[in-house]
Order: structure tokens, then C-alpha cells, then sequence
């Protein structure tokens, strides 16, 4: 055990939905073994249209292209935490966790790969690194996600469940005293390749798929390319929503704005399914960018409400939640604590993951 009970860290992530990469300072503290944090500055930097292009690209390169391209955004995040520091005027900070951006993710092939050099990002910083936090889970079999419900049991523990809508959406609560955790289904990554049709980033406010209709047709097909995963609940990556939900939706012949309603109405239907038994009303905290999609939330509420409260945190909590959670998985993994747990990754054991550089 650390003797040490405070840190400053400066978190990095990078979402599957290509927002931009969420930079936090925070401070965490251990007070006679309960965690807890405070954010200090957090800023979201968007990607430029080239960084874009680098990463949708990715999976596609060579391995040589791959590799030059690792240390280019391992560098690219440290000139971030750089002028981050520089512009908020942030001093003292112990090291920075990062979980870089995935670019290949498939345990069942005993591999997943985030994108970001760690020795790149600790060259351009001169600060110690945790960076690539999912390799050991996969290695020691696990499915190497989610790993934020190590951070949502020990500094989120006060809500019944705890909902992220990112690129991907997931859940974790407590069942049977242990903490349970898994995707969903693909949330932000879907109505964002939609909304790129009609040359948008994404559907601002919903407001696309708020003028369509839910296409009964098209909803089935999206529930049932689902159904083999409800049962197995892997972690779900960018390769299985262009195998299995992409076509779904390119088949189908419907306006732009009925497949974003379409697609908004099974986010929530597989959320309301997810969502453990109960006799008493639970309480739901929900972040990830999702959130600040009116329609989606709206159908979140009118299909959830019923059996949880829907709890939206502080706009800080909400945008940066993640990039919390890893510099906490980065702290635990200085200190040499389990920050990956093997009941909900499936993995042999509970582990310490994460490459420490610099220390």
C-alpha cells in the first residue's frame, strides 16, 4: 500500500465517437480508505478535420504507417497537456494516465490497441505516464473493458447504476454485493455516422431525429443484430458496428431522420432492457455526450423512468467523467491496486493494468 493519499493527475481520453480528446486536472485523495476527487480545470479539444481523417483511417494503414502514426498522437496528446498546463496554469502534477484512442479492439484474438505512444507523450511532457490500460485484461483473457466500473464502485459508489452514453453505451451497478458491468450497444458512434450523411458532426440537440418516425421494420433489424450480444455481453468496438449495424442501416430505405429516431428509439429500448430487477426505484447517473442530446434523453426518460431516476451531475461530471475515472485507474495502478476487475471484464484475474513510463 502507497503511504501517499493525494495526487494531482492530468487524465486523457479519447472516445470512440471522435468528439475530441477530454483533458482533466484533478486532484484525488484517499481519507482513511474512502476515495474521492474534485476537478480542478477540464477543457474538451476537438479533433481538426486532418486528425479525423488520421484516426477513421487507422484501421486501414499499414503496420508501419500505424506505428509512425502511434507516436505522432502519442506526441500530438503531450503538446495538448502541454498548452493545457500552460493555458489553465497548472503546476505540481504527479503524472498523466491516458488512455489513448482504440483503434483495434478484439480479445477474442488476444488484442486490443490503443492508439498514443506513452514513451511519445512522456517525451513531450517530461511528466510520468500510465497509458495502455487494457492489454494485461485482454492478455489474462478478459474482454480488456469496461474498466470505468472500478472507478464507479470506489468514487461514483452513491448511485444504484451508473450510464455512460458515449460512442458505446454502458451500464454498471452492484448485484449480489459485487460490482457488474457491460456494453450495451453503440449510441453516439451510430447517430454520428448518420449525422455525417448531412455533412454534421453530429445531430445537435436531436434535432434531426426528433423530425423523423420510428421505423417499425428497421427497429427489429436493429434489436435482433443485438440479440446474440444481450445473452454474451462482449465489449463491443468500432469493427463490430461496421460488421453488424452499419449494413442494417444502409439497407434500409428511409429518410435520414427516421433511421436517427429509428436508431435514438433502440438506444433506449436496450438501455430500459439492461437494467437490473428491482422492487424499489433506483437511482441512474448518466453521463457521456449523450447526454446533452435532448431527443435521446427525452426517449430515455419516457421508456427508463418508470423503474430508475435519471440523474444528470454538473456538465463537468457529465463531459468528463471518463478521463476522471482513468486518472483514477492510473492512480491505483501507481500504487500497485486492482483497477481492473475479472468479474466484469471475464478475465482469469483482477489486475493492475497499465504501462507505468517515467516513474
Amino acid at each position: 500500500m502507497d503511504s501517499k493519499e493525494k495526487y494531482k493527475v492530468i487524465g486523457l481520453m479519447s472516445g470512440t465517437s471522435l468528439d475530441g480528446v477530454d483533458v482533466v486536472s484533478c486532484i484525488i485523495r484517499n481519507r482513511e480508505g474512502i476515495w474521492g476527487f474534485a476537478i480542478e480545470e477540464a477543457q474538451t479539444v476537438q479533433y481538426s478535420a486532418s486528425w479525423k481523417k488520421k484516426l477513421t483511417g487507422a484501421t486501414e494503414m499499414r503496420g508501419d504507417e500505424l506505428l509512425a502514426l502511434h507516436s505522432e498522437y502519442g506526441n500530438y496528446l503531450g503538446v495538448l497537456v502541454r498548452a493545457f498546463m500552460v493555458k489553465k496554469k497548472i503546476r505540481g502534477v504527479h503524472f498523466i494516465a491516458s488512455h489513448g484512442h482504440t483503434i483495434f479492439h478484439q480479445p477474442g484474438k488476444r488484442f486490443t490497441f490503443q492508439l498514443g505512444s506513452g514513451m511519445a507523450l512522456h517525451a513531450a511532457t517530461d511528466l510520468p505516464v500510465v497509458c495502455d490500460f487494457r492489454s494485461l485484461d485482454v492478455a489474462l483473457r478478459g474482454q480488456g473493458a469496461p474498466l470505468v466500473p472500478a472507478g464507479d464502485e470506489l468514487l461514483f459508489g452513491e448511485y444504484t447504476i451508473c450510464l455512460n452514453l458515449g460512442g458505446i453505451a454502458n451500464l454498471s451497478f452492484r448485484s449480489k454485493g459485487k460490482r457488474v458491468a457491460f456494453d450495451i450497444c453503440f449510441a453516439n458512434m451510430g447517430l454520428n455516422h448518420l449525422a455525417q450523411k448531412r455533412n454534421q458532426n453530429f445531430d445537435k440537440n436531436g434535432s434531426m431525429a426528433s423530425d423523423g418516425n420510428v421505423n417499425k421494420k428497421l427497429l427489429d433489424d436493429l434489436r435482433s443484430a443485438y440479440e446474440g450480444w444481450r445473452k454474451k455481453r462482449p465489449s463491443l468496438g468500432y469493427e463490430m458496428f461496421v460488421a453488424r449495424i452499419q449494413p442494417v442501416l444502409e439497407r434500409a430505405s428511409v429518410s435520414l431522420e427516421d433511421k436517427l429516431a429509428t436508431f435514438v428509439e433502440c438506444i433506449t429500448l436496450e438501455i430500459a432492457d439492461s437494467i437490473p430487477a428491482s422492487r424499489d426505484k433506483q437511482s441512474m447517473l448518466c453521463t457521456g455526450g449523450g447526454v446533452f442530446n435532448s431527443f435521446l434523453m427525452y426517449r430515455l426518460v419516457e421508456n427508463c423512468s418508470n423503474r430508475v431516476s435519471i440523474i444528470v451531475p454538473d456538465d463537468d461530471i457529465v463531459k468528463f467523467k471518463e478521463a476522471v475515472v482513468f486518472a483514477f485507474l492510473g492512480v491505483l495502478r501507481t500504487r500497485n491496486e486492482i483497477n481492473c476487475l475479472k468479474r466484469v471484464t471475464g478475465a482469469l484475474r483482477s489486475s493492475s493494468g497499465g504501462l507505468m513510463i517515467g516513474f
